[in-house]
Parts: structure tokens; C-alpha cells; sequence
């Protein structure tokens, strides 16, 4: 695959199995060539399935979004790449019962490293590879809504989703002058490893949402918060 010569190119970070795997899945069978993140290439994961049966319009890179290290390889890998779409799926938590005051540091540490640091360094480094009408996002939560915080629980990852806003939201301050897009996306409750059994939507269900929304704001320059449906969530 050479990706970006023959229809639009996304990389998607944190692809290898659940909400990653199906949003680079939807956007293959739309047409895109994709690029999905593992953060083990040595085990086999859906995202492999996807790619031997791509007609090699997926390809597989390694990447773990708390192993900054490993971050200039794969810009050199990519190098020549175009992108239309840059989007980080990242996302931990820690016992959600926790009040923040009773977290431990190391479990402070992990969630906000995975949650917000990360996907901003990715975004950071790669953001030169992205086109300039095109767009870099990541997966947010309603949850880091600092307006909607009206119970006390899930609070280490209210607040890891709220500094993810944030940052995001700097780099698109410091890219005001381009005419890239910049996105947050809210997915909703899904059943995922990280929303349990008994989240409200599927993984099949929401994917075409999300990819929607996602599309819907390639070329629309500046930053949006928005859920499932594309309606803005209250910062």
C-alpha cells in the first residue's frame, strides 16, 4: 500500500480490537486506506484480519501512545505520508469508585499519561504528516465535560478527559492560522473492554456514527466537541 496516491489516507492510533478496530474498519470498506496503530506487533489482533483482506489498503504499525520513545520511528516510517485524517483512540481508567483525593500516584500517573499525554503527543509529533484542509482528532468522552460533572464518580477519568480537551484544544490554538480541523469525539456508553458489558450501544452500532461525524468535519477549520450524533458537548 502506498497510502495516499489512490484515495484519502487515516491513521488511526489504537486500532487493534474494539471501538479503533471498527472505526478503521468502516472507513476501509468506505474506501479510505488506513493506517492502524498496535502496540504489539508480535500478537495477532482483528486489526491483522482486516489488513490480510484489504486488498493492502490497510496497513499495521506499532505504536503505544505511554512509550513517547518509540514515537520518531514511526515518523520516520511515515515519512512521504499524507494524511487527511490523524485520530487517537486511547483510553484506561482506574477503579471508578476512587474518590481523586484517595488515588495513588502510579494509578494517577497511568490514566493520565494514556488518556490525555499521550494522544497529544501523537498528535504533536505527526501533525506535519496531516494535509492542510484535513483533520487531527481524538477520542474524548461526554464524561470530560466539566459542564455536564454533575456526580462524583469516574473522577481520575472525568478529570484525565478534561485535561485531553484541553490539550487538544492549545494545539489547535497554536494552528489557528491553517485551515485543519480539529476534533473531540464523545462516543457515548459502548460496550467496549473499558464500558463493560452493560454499556447502552455496540461497537457495530457505532462505529458508522462516529465515522460519520468524523467525515462530516474535513474541511471545517477550528475545534469541536461533539457526541455521536455531531451535537456539540459543553466544554
Amino acid at each position: 500500500m502506498t497510502p495516499g496516491t489512490n484515495g484519502p489516507t487515516a491513521l488511526i492510533a489504537g486500532a487493534s480490537r474494539g471501538l479503533g478496530h471498527a472505526m478503521a474498519a468502516e472507513l476501509h470498506e468506505r474506501g479510505w486506506h488506513v493506517i492502524g496503530t498496535v502496540r504489539d506487533t508480535t500478537t495477532r489482533t482483528p486489526l491483522h484480519e482486516l489488513a490480510e483482506h484489504s486488498g493492502g489498503r490497510v496497513r499495521v504499525e506499532r505504536l503505544d501512545v505511554t512509550e513517547p520513545e518509540r514515537l520518531p520511528a514511526l515518523r520516520e516510517r511515515l515519512a512521504g505520508t499524507r494524511l487527511d485524517v490523524l485520530f487517537v483512540n486511547a483510553g484506561t481508567t482506574n477503579d471508578v469508585r476512587t474518590p481523586i483525593g484517595e488515588v495513588g500516584t502510579t494509578a494517577f500517573v497511568d490514566v493520565m499519561v494514556t488518556n490525555a499525554l499521550g494522544p497529544v503527543r501523537v498528535l504533536d509529533a505527526l501533525a506535519d504528516l496531516v494535509t492542510p484542509e484535513g483533520l487531527l482528532g481524538a477520542m474524548s468522552s461526554g464524561q470530560g465535560s466539566i459542564a455536564n460533572a454533575g456526580t462524583g464518580s469516574r473522577e481520575l477519568y472525568r478529570g484525565s478527559k478534561a485535561a485531553l480537551n484541553m490539550f487538544v484544544r492549545c494545539l489547535a490554538a497554536r494552528d489557528s492560522a491553517a485551515r485543519r480541523s480539529f476534533l473531540l469525539l464523545a462516543p457515548g456508553w459502548i460496550r467496549t473492554a473499558l464500558g463493560g458489558p452493560d454499556a447502552r450501544y455496540t461497537v457495530e452500532e457505532s462505529a458508522p456514527l462516529l465515522v460519520d461525524v468524523l467525515l462530516s468535519r474535513l474541511g471545517e477549520p477550528g475545534i469541536a466537541y461533539l457526541d455521536r450524533f455531531g451535537e456539540a458537548v459543553p466544554w
